[in-house]
């Protein structure tokens, strides 16, 4: 299928390639359809494109970049959306936001994405992770997410 974006301009996507969010995303749940795209100027940022919406981009990285030990604790109840059993490849996500001049991302509402069964879910924690960590993108010649100080 072709998908026409704002920021990518027109790709091809193969339905194989997108990820059904049945509950959509906080702010965006009429966008239940989505792609993951690579960022070309740094390999630890991906793009959440929205299939039905080319306006919609989110950018998304892994919390393990910044937090090693990093553990999502949520109800199987938040987890039943994305049908996931223990065999299945399951990656976690968190999408970057800007506010003023500062890169954040949002620790305690990730996105669980089940990549078997191409479902995915954002889930609220009540754990004690910061909603806006702030964030540092390096330069494109060391091409990192880093915490910022």
């Amino acid at each position: 299928m072709i998908v026409n974006t704002t920021r990518f301009g027109q790709i091809e996507v193969s339905q194989e390639h997108v990820i059904l969010f049945p509950q959509g995303l906080i702010g965006f749940e009429t966008c239940r359809h989505w792609v993951i795209l690579p960022d070309a100027a740094n390999p630890d940022v991906a793009w959440l494109q929205s299939v039905s919406q080319g306006q919609v981009a989110l950018p998304i990285m892994s919390p393990r970049k910044l937090e090693i030990d990093y553990r999502v604790n949520v109800s199987r109840r938040q987890l039943t959306p994305i049908s996931m059993h223990a065999s299945d490849r399951v990656f976690i996500m968190t999408v970057i936001s800007k506010t003023g001049r500062t890169l954040t991302t949002n620790l305690r509402s990730p996105l669980v994405i089940n990549m078997t069964r191409r479902l995915a879910c954002q889930v609220v924690t009540d754990d004690a992770q910061p909603l806006a960590l702030p964030l540092t993108i390096s330069t494109p010649e060391t091409a990192t997410v880093r915490m910022a100080a």
